[in-house]
């Protein structure tokens, strides 16, 4: 297709269409997605006018390495932004070749696009960003029949909010309020030139079926279809943050001391409250509210279970799992192959999750000791007090109460001397007298932190 053209004057250009790019949220920078179509072609000519006399907006276009035309899209974007005088930045991104096998049909292929879409998007973005992206009503129609179809709740039929988190900044969807139909007519009058994704056709793809041979029949028959479909969103979005509100009273009433739920007063809930109440909190801590097949057997599992059994729900990128009498959200953390490591004095040092240094006192004279970090392998033994007996390391862990999952992630310490070994830190739990306190016996401070960052 031929080259975009420059963007007419201003008042040629219709007031809703400007007006939708002239109150947005206070930010920092100014990007637009810039796929190269019709949506996104007209957003950067819309944004480019708005922004006359200030600073213009940075298009980012990502080129996926997908299609027969990747470069012809490109080459569009790139003469697009020279006309506009507006900054380009352009990603590749490689997605086909990072895709199991078992997900490489149409549907994973398609998802795992949008995925390596966003986070191509958030790389860009710093604080207080904010990234516009085209999407319209239609696609919003499209977007909550494809999760209907899926099986979804009232948060996921509540379909694309027009403002989001992305990383450190924003995702601002000013087109929300237009129909494609609009949105080409605009662009047909200005005659604003595009190119076409041929993926687009390939109703192989879930999404291209509804657009191409379901919506147009539904608009057919419902032809206020986007008018209805909003009226369910927002509809849902209110069901959603009412539910979010209750869920919220409810962890304060069942929070225990160490952040988890106490199964005690989660029992006292009705089912549909405590399925409310885990899938916020999961989801509050930015991962995907769990969806299992059995919530009931999953919560009596919960519920019911002696303290001397741990069950689990794994989770995608955290595990809910049972400790004593509280039911703890856990982050999954991959097997740390940590080997064991010598920790030189002055030198701190990141070992997993961890933050370690051997600090000397002041005015010491005593050379530094031989230290190594480790995790637990089994057999080890701890001397809490230095006139006390030892005992089985995980004896002791066990009255800590620590929980079963964080004990083989632990750092620990061991001394050298003489040709003997002796354990002298359990993470931040325990540190020997000899390496704490105002004046440590060994003349070094022995530091542990968990790495906040």
């Amino acid at each position: 297709m031929t080259q975009a053209g420059k963007a007419g004057p201003d008042g040629d250009w219709p007031d809703p269409l400007l007006d939708s790019v002239r109150n947005l949220p206070a930010h920092a920078g100014l990007y637009v997605a810039l796929s190269g179509g019709l949506d996104s072609v007209l957003l950067l000519h819309t944004a480019a006018i708005a922004c006359r006399g200030f600073r213009p907006p940075t298009a980012i276009h990502i080129n996926h390495q997908l299609q027969s035309n990747a470069s012809d899209t490109e080459a569009l974007c790139q003469h697009l932004c020279q006309s506009l005088d507006v900054p380009l930045k352009t990603i590749a991104v490689e997605v086909a070749a990072h895709l199991p096998q078992e997900d490489a049909g149409t549907g994973g292929l398609e998802e795992a696009a949008r995925d390596a879409r966003y986070r191509a998007f958030e790389s860009c973005l710093c604080e207080g960003d904010l990234l516009l992206m085209a999407h319209h009503a239609d696609d919003q129609t499209e977007t909550v029949l494809f999760r209907l179809l899926r099986g979804t709740g009232v948060a996921g039929l509540g379909g694309m909010p027009r403002s989001r988190a992305l990383g450190k900044g924003l995702v601002y969807r000013p087109f929300l309020d237009f129909s494609r139909q609009d949105l080409e007519q605009w662009a047909r009058v200005h005659d604003v030139k595009w190119i076409e994704d041929p993926s687009n056709q390939d109703q192989r793809f879930d999404r291209n079926f509804l657009r191409r041979a379901i919506i147009p029949a539904l608009k057919q028959r419902w032809p206020s279809l986007n008018r209805r479909v909003a009226a369910t969103v927002s509809a849902c979005r209110e069901s959603d943050e009412l539910a979010a509100s209750l869920a919220r009273i409810h962890f304060t009433q069942c929070e225990d001391k160490d952040g988890g739920l106490d199964l005690g007063m989660l029992a006292r809930l009705t089912l549909a409250e405590q399925k409310n109440l885990l899938r916020w909190w999961v989801a509050n801590h930015q991962y995907s509210p769990p969806n299992p097949a059995d919530w009931q057997g999953l919560l009596s599992d919960f519920l019911a279970s002696g303290n001397d059994r741990q069950p689990e729900y794994r989770g995608d990128g955290y595990r809910l799992r049972r400790f004593q009498n509280s039911l703890r959200l856990v982050a999954r953390q991959p097997s740390s192959g940590l080997d064991s490591v010598a920790l030189m004095a002055g030198q701190p040092m990141k070992w997993g999750g961890w933050l370690l240094e051997l600090r000397a006192v002041n005015g010491t004279d005593k050379p530094a000791p031989e230290l190594r970090i480790f995790t637990r392998h089994g057999g080890e033994r701890i001397r809490p007090r230095a006139d006390g007996p030892s005992k089985p390391l995980k004896n002791w862990l066990q009255e800590q109460t620590v929980p079963a999952w964080e004990r083989g992630s632990l750092p620990l310490v061991m001394e050298s001397s003489g040709g003997a070994e002796a354990l002298v830190a359990v993470g931040d739990l325990w540190v020997s007298e000899r390496y704490c306190g105002e004046a440590p016996a060994s003349g070094w401070r022995l530091i542990l932190e968990r790495d906040s960052n």
